[in-house]
């Protein structure tokens, strides 16, 4: 009986269950019948043993060999009706070895009718044997081998039809994993879209947008000393293009067309001096920095810079503060840095914009932490922590 393909344990264990039946037709229908002629002689005995061998080949070739063009499943079945038959009339055969044989024909039969047609001939066989033998119509035999193939068919119906629903079962089981498969990989692009999304919004907010934000109050100020201050105009005029040049370098990063990152490889502590010298020079403030050489990876410099500038960008806009603190440290626990000002403050629970949203998210990718203290006309303090697998 063919079947629709099954998965790799399920065929495994059909295998198995092949195996224990053709272990069950030797013991117990081929060898009582090879048994059951010892004691015979003559032409019925070198019969018997005849049909017995030519149905060991052919159960033997049609098992081992299912592709073969001498002996097909379906002609393997007749020989087997037909040899059943032969038996039932020789010593040694008889109706217990055609009950062995029954799930033969539902293992072989390509259709469940066909199983039932082909073991229906096979009961004829026996019980017209059984007949010609011993002369008797209502034998014993025959009456055991009609009630075995009637209750042959039953069984094999019945699995056949558990058979076809647990078929039908996996087959919509596949389907449904199949779509939650769909579903589940379209979920995740969708995810990855939108953490793209808040990648590049957030990357946009911490390169682009503070780099115009500093042009357009540098351009201001500039305006403001065009006649009163020319070397502080030049100066500021520097620090336009300069900062200009740098947001060219970040867009080239963002759309791929530079190695990423767009930062030089070197010391943080230099890295952030820079950032702060310019800070200083662009802004009037004072700024107090202790910067040791710190080293640590390209991830967790770009994020201790990107902190750095997001926070000085936010004292420039908000804070209208005099001094800002800088402390860079190296901890058993981590890298630290430290960023304070002295300006008006805020309440940290009422803030809101994208800017510490944004840095606790970098941070967070990289396993650290952003703590944030402030209050109205007390300064504020930002801690970013990047705990030791952040290091070199």
């Amino acid at each position: 009986m063919n079947s629709p393909p099954q998965p790799p344990g399920h065929q495994h264990w059909i295998r198995r269950l092949r195996r224990w039946n053709a272990a069950c037709w030797v013991l117990l229908g081929l060898a009582p019948s090879v048994i059951g002629v010892q004691n015979d002689s003559g032409a019925p005995k070198y019969g018997a043993l005849a049909v017995l061998a030519v149905l060991a080949a052919g159960y033997a070739t049609a098992e081992l060999v299912p592709g073969n063009r001498v002996l097909r499943p379906a002609g393997y079945l007749w020989v087997l009706a037909l040899g059943l038959g032969a038996m039932a009339g020789l010593p040694g055969g008889g109706a217990a070895l055609f009950i062995v044989s029954l799930p033969h024909f539902w293992i072989f039969a390509r259709r469940p009718r066909s199983a039932v047609v082909l073991s229906g001939v096979a009961a004829a066989a026996t019980v017209a044997g059984g007949i010609a033998r011993s002369g008797e119509f209502l034998s014993g035999n025959a009456a055991f081998a009609l009630i075995g193939y009637a209750a042959g068919v039953l069984v094999g119906l019945m699995v056949h039809r558990i058979v076809r629903e647990g078929d039908e079962r996996a087959d919509l089981l596949g389907a449904e994993l199949e779509d939650a498969q769909q579903r589940l990989a379209e979920a995740h692009r969708r995810q990855g879209a939108v953490e793209e999304r808040e990648r590049l919004a957030r990357e946009i907010h911490d390169t682009l947008a503070q780099g115009f934000a500093s042009i357009i109050v540098l351009a201001e100020a500039a305006r403001s000393h065009l006649g009163t201050d020319p070397g502080r105009t030049a100066q500021q005029l520097l620090s336009i293009e300069q900062t200009a040049r740098e947001n060219f370098a970040e867009a080239r990063v963002l759309v791929g067309s530079a190695p990423q990152s767009g930062l030089a490889p070197g010391s943080v502590a230099l890295t952030l001096r820079r950032t702060l010298d310019r800070f200083a020079e662009d802004t009037g403030l004072t700024v107090d920095a202790e910067l040791p050489d710190v080293d640590c990876d390209q991830q967790t410099r770009i994020a201790l810079l990107r902190c750095t500038q997001e926070s000085l960008a936010n004292v420039r806009k908000h804070a209208a503060a005099s001094t800002v603190g800088v402390v860079l440290g190296l901890h058993p626990h981590g890298v630290e840095l430290e960023i304070t000002d002295d300006g008006c403050g805020f309440v940290v629970e009422e803030a809101g914009g994208f800017g510490l949203d944004g840095m606790r998210k970098r941070l967070a990718e990289l396993g650290g932490e952003l703590t944030v203290t402030s209050s109205p006309g007390d300064g504020t303090r930002v801690l970013a922590l990047l705990h030791a697998n952040g290091q070199v």
